[in-house]
C-alpha cells in the first residue's frame, strides 16, 4: 500500500517540477534572445535545463514503473487503454522536440568559454517556439492522463 502511494506521489512531483523548469527555461531563453551575453540569465538557463531533465527522467521511471510494476493496476489495464497510449505518443513528442535544445544546451556546457558567442549565434527564436510547445504538452498530459485512470476508452 505504501509503495503505489510513493510512487504516484513521487509521479506527480516529477511533473510539478518539470513543468516549472521548463516553463523557467523558456523564460530564460526569452532573456537571452533580449541579451545574448547575459551570464546569469545562461546560468539559469542551464539550471533549469538540469531540473527539466532530471524531472523527465523521474516520469519516466515512475510511469513506467507505475505501469509495469503491478503497483495499482496490471499492464494490461495500460496497454488496452487508448489514452495511455496518447499520453506516450504525447510524452514521446516532448522528446523529439527536446533534441534541438538538449544538443544545443550540451555545446554551450561544453564550450563554456565561448558560450556567450555560441548564444548569440544561436536560433533562439526556435528554441523558444519548441519550448512553449513542449511546455503546453507537458500541461496537457496530466488531462489525457486522468481521463486513462479513471477508466475512459478512446478506442
Amino acid at each position: 500500500m505504501i509503495a503505489p502511494a510513493v510512487f504516484s506521489a513521487l509521479h506527480l512531483l516529477a511533473l510539478a517540477m518539470g513543468f516549472s523548469a521548463v516553463f523557467a527555461r523558456g523564460r530564460r531563453l526569452r532573456d537571452l534572445r533580449r541579451a545574448p551575453s547575459d551570464a546569469v540569465a545562461l546560468d539559469r538557463l542551464l539550471l533549469a535545463d538540469i531540473f527539466w531533465g532530471v524531472a523527465a527522467l523521474l516520469w519516466l521511471v515512475t510511469g513506467l514503473t507505475r505501469a509495469f510494476g503491478r503497483l495499482e493496476k496490471t499492464p494490461d489495464f495500460y496497454l488496452h487503454n487508448g489514452f495511455f497510449w496518447v499520453k506516450m505518443g504525447l510524452f514521446l513528442l516532448v522528446a523529439l522536440l527536446e533534441i534541438p535544445a538538449m544538443g544545443t544546451f550540451m555545446g554551450w556546457r561544453l564550450d563554456r568559454a565561448h558560450a556567450g558567442a555560441k548564444v548569440a549565434g544561436a536560433n533562439l527564436g526556435l528554441l523558444v517556439r519548441l519550448n512553449d510547445v513542449e511546455t503546453a504538452l507537458v500541461l496537457l498530459i496530466p488531462f489525457v492522463a486522468a481521463l486513462m485512470a479513471r477508466g475512459a476508452w478512446l478506442f
